[in-house]
């Protein structure tokens, strides 16, 4: 038996898409970030690539290139098919609505809590609802 949980929270960028969750307990700074895969040097997850990943991250770190990197990545292909942060903030917000990929943020739950790297989560960023499919 699957276990199911479901949050609730507020979409900023509309979309309904599925996958596989990456979950990034720390930052990922501005120039962290190349060709899909986490590049900061002391980063815990360096190496590790967030293409085609619901990406569920701490919080981006850096100036607003962050958004113009978050672009860049999924302008090449190499971006995360959606994004869950437990706080909207402009750099989320930035970077998804430049995007376009699909946002949820302000969660009724941390999702960083919740969500496990391997979890399959099924977003819909159009009602703010984020279902987790558990891995175990």
């Amino acid at each position: 038996m699957v276990e199911k949980i479901v949050l609730k929270g507020r979409g900023i960028v509309g979309g309904i898409v599925e996958g596989e969750a990456l979950v990034v307990p720390t930052h990922i700074h501005t120039s962290g970030l190349q060709n899909g895969v986490i590049t900061e040097v002391d980063h815990p997850q360096r190496g590790v690539s967030i293409k085609g990943k619901v990406l569920v991250f701490h919080s981006p770190a850096g100036s607003s290139d962050w958004g113009a990197t978050l672009h860049e990545n999924w302008w090449s292909g190499n971006g995360p098919t959606a994004l869950i942060n437990r706080k909207a903030t402009t750099l989320v917000l930035t970077g998804a609505i430049a995007s376009s990929i699909p946002t949820v943020v302000d969660l009724d739950k941390d999702p960083l809590e919740v969500i496990e790297t391997g979890d399959w989560v099924k977003v819909d960023a159009d009602h703010g609802i984020v279902e987790v499919f558990k891995r175990h």
